[in-house]
């Protein structure tokens, strides 16, 4: 009998959960236990689970868990160092050279468990199941605009936070931008076709920014791309991968462009294959821009965790694109599971040869 464990995220700011109540009833249905951790920070209540007929346990128990249960989780573990015995789903960015990626993967390999990578599970055509990108983009380019806001007052953009829905964030973002006093700042999307785009780009039209859309066809020549530096605002909606061109090169930060601001939403600094060679870190919800020049100012809004500035609406939207994917874990060795495995354990065989 297949064993969902769903633990609680220990992460701070991160309010979001991959699976419902309903999705969890769904499972129970099809023979699989699931047991579901207490979390006074989980958008959605631990007694719905409960009535959905979850056994609910304390708060960062899984260590305990049966060898046999699957622990299932968004965002990354405690970096305590300590071995991984378990087989764990989540999102682990641990295959692209990430430092901290590295380390996890050393903690599989000391306990004997795996990681089936959030990021990975795809179709056999390579199409990603189920993923967060729409909200990520349209709060990644929610903050960007705060960010902007920020600018014209002559500052650096404050915290932020979640927001029980978009309705309230749209209010408050349209109030920032309508006291700058200022026209709304020329936007341009890359990778406006996919759902990280779409997500930015609707957020933008919906507070009145002029949105400039790229894909694949006006990216394909490789660069160099002096439109990005002429724009006020530029999102990056591609992720980092081999092959990814340059739209932002480390000279960017000299005199004589345009952008202000640059949300990169895919935000991997850490990559060797970063498309944004201004900065190396990531933000926060604390200090959510960095600044990395100035006259004119530029400022970089990376925060890992965007979607769960609206928790609700994209745990809901994620959930219910991966519940099929889930009631498919009683064949962990097959089809996407076993594609999501078989690279969990490429990339742990590299990690033993170097």
């Amino acid at each position: 009998m297949t064993h969902l464990w769903v633990r609680a995220e220990s992460r701070a700011n991160e309010d979001r959960v991959g699976i419902t109540p309903e999705g969890v009833a769904a499972l129970i249905a099809r023979g699989m236990t699931v047991t579901v951790e207490d979390s006074p920070r989980r958008v959605l209540p631990t007694d719905a689970y409960a009535r959905a007929g979850a056994t609910i346990v304390p708060e960062g128990s899984w260590p305990t868990a049966p060898d046999d249960a699957i622990i299932f989780g968004l965002k990354e573990l405690p970096e305590d160092g300590t071995p991984l015995r378990h087989r764990h789903v989540m999102f682990g960015h641990a295959y692209k050279g990430q430092p901290a990626g590295q380390a996890l993967l050393r903690r599989f390999l000391a306990g004997g468990g795996r990681l089936y990578d959030l990021e990975y599970l795809t179709d056999d055509t390579g199409r990603r199941l189920a993923a967060f990108g729409y909200w990520a983009g349209y709060a990644g380019a929610a903050v960007s605009l705060k960010a902007w806001a920020a600018q014209q007052r002559g500052g650096l953009c404050g915290p932020v936070h979640a927001y029980p829905d978009k309705t309230l964030l749209q209010d408050e973002l349209r109030a920032q931008l309508d006291a700058t006093g200022q026209p709304r700042p020329h936007a341009l999307v890359i990778g406006a076709m996919g759902r990280v785009g779409t997500g930015a780009a609707d957020l933008l039209v919906a507070m009145g920014v002029p949105v400039t859309r790229w894909d694949m066809a006006e990216t394909a020549h490789g660069g160099p791309f002096p439109e990005v530096l002429a724009h006020d605002l530029f999102i990056n909606a591609i992720l980092a991968q081999p092959g990814a061109p340059v739209f932002v090169p480390a000279s960017a930060v000299a005199p004589g462009r345009r952008l202000t601001v640059i949300g990169d939403v895919a935000c991997d600094p850490s990559s060797n294959f970063s498309p944004i060679k201004v900065y190396d870190r990531t933000t926060t919800w604390d200090q959510p821009a960095l600044r990395v020049a100035d006259n004119p100012p530029l400022d970089v809004v990376a925060i890992d965790n965007l979607p769960s500035m609206l928790p609700r609406e994209s745990s809901e939207d994620y959930a219910g694109q991966l519940l099929p994917v889930l009631s498919d874990l009683d064949r962990i060795d097959d089809g996407a599971w076993g594609r999501a495995g078989g690279l969990f354990d490429k990339h742990a065989k590299g990690l033993t040869q170097t």
